[in-house]
């Protein structure tokens, strides 16, 4: 059953400026995680600022749970407090003055006194924060508030909750075990969820779903192993991960780059010219007195090291190589690829 329906959404800000969110469409299964990922600027936070409410669309349609919320042409946008979803926000917007119990609590006024502190502590016994309930948000960490805002969202039991870039505060180590936190309180309920980010590890990690946004538009709506071994267009392929392009011809005995040649692609003509992705983990190489191809620069990331390979037609190919394997800049090498995954592009 679709939870979150989008059809053609459309938005735009005044002027001739482009629409921050041009004809949006896609589907959200009931207990799916979908991920908006793209730069800054390309509409994920329009698109889920059009799902909740706080925005109304030019065009297209926003449904949740089958009823429709928001329709562009008719004027007709239901308020955000009677869609059924729960927002964790960037900077979690917790009530300074309240305690935990009391933010969580906040949006459950319909319920009776005892209803709401039962359900209160069950939620703050799913995020692990039933001893903090008698805190402030000023007496916790980044982490331990972040998971009041997920409980806050969830207290209500919606029917959709959506996050917008909610790890973007803390830092990478705090980050990735929030991440895997939250991801396993929002499994365990089985709750629909929409989350923006611009961080590709974190849309992989926790999506099922990803929808990469470029421009207001949707370039390619897919699960995550497909997003990153086939994508649908030249942006996607170097947003999802870096991505280097080779020119290359169709053959009958395969595609012919300067570095190889590789398997073929359905839908291509012979002796069509092409652009072929390759991805550092794709290349290797070997030291080669006689080598045409120079090691241009190392890029140290501790657990890998990342080389810049200059061909001698003059295009460059990433090799990623293992942390303790160092060599030095300038030197001669000979370039070997083996592309599991072979993807073309029309050439330019």
């Amino acid at each position: 059953m679709a939870v979150l329906t989008l059809s053609h959404l459309t938005k735009r800000f005044g002027g001739d400026r482009p629409p921050a969110v041009d004809g949006l469409t896609l589907t959200v299964e009931s207990g799916q995680i979908l991920a908006l990922l793209g730069p800054s600027g390309c509409g994920k936070t329009t698109t889920l600022r059009l799902i909740a409410g706080f925005e109304l669309p030019d065009d297209g349609e926003v449904a949740i749970a089958g009823r429709v919320m928001a329709d562009g042409q008719r004027k007709i946008s239901v308020p955000p407090e009677e869609r059924g979803i729960g927002i964790v926000f960037q900077d979690y917007a917790l009530f300074p003055h309240l305690t935990v119990e009391e933010n969580v609590g906040f949006g459950l006024h319909a319920l009776a006194r005892d209803r709401r502190g039962e359900r209160v502590l069950a939620v703050l016994n799913l995020v692990g924060l039933a001893e903090f309930a008698h805190r402030y948000p000023h007496e916790l960490s980044g982490g331990q508030q972040q998971r009041v805002a997920v409980a806050r969202a969830l207290a209500p039991s919606p029917a959709l909750i959506l996050l917008d870039e909610p790890f973007s505060n803390l830092d990478a180590d705090l980050r990735a075990q929030m991440r895997d936190e939250v991801e396993k309180v929002l499994r365990g309920i089985g709750t629909t969820a929409v989350f923006v980010t611009h961080d590709q590890e974190e849309a992989f990690t926790i999506a099922d779903v990803v929808g990469v946004l470029n421009g207001g538009r949707l370039e390619q709506l897919a699960p995550p192993e497909t997003i990153y071994h086939h994508p649908a267009t030249p942006f996607v392929a170097e947003f999802v991960g870096a991505a280097d392009f080779l020119p290359g011809i169709i053959t009958s005995e395969g595609i012919v780059t300067e570095i190889g040649v590789f398997g073929n692609v359905e839908g291509r003509e012979l002796g069509e010219k092409v652009r072929v992705m390759i991805r550092p983990d794709d290349v290797t190489f070997v030291p080669a007195a006689d080598g045409e191809t120079f090691i241009l620069r190392r890029y140290f990331r501790g657990s890998e090291n990342l080389y810049c390979l200059g061909l001698p037609s003059g295009h460059r190919v990433h090799s990623s190589q293992p942390s303790a394997t160092a060599f030095a800049t300038g030197m001669r090498v000979r370039p070997e690829a083996h592309v599991l995954h072979v993807v073309t592009f029309p050439a330019e």
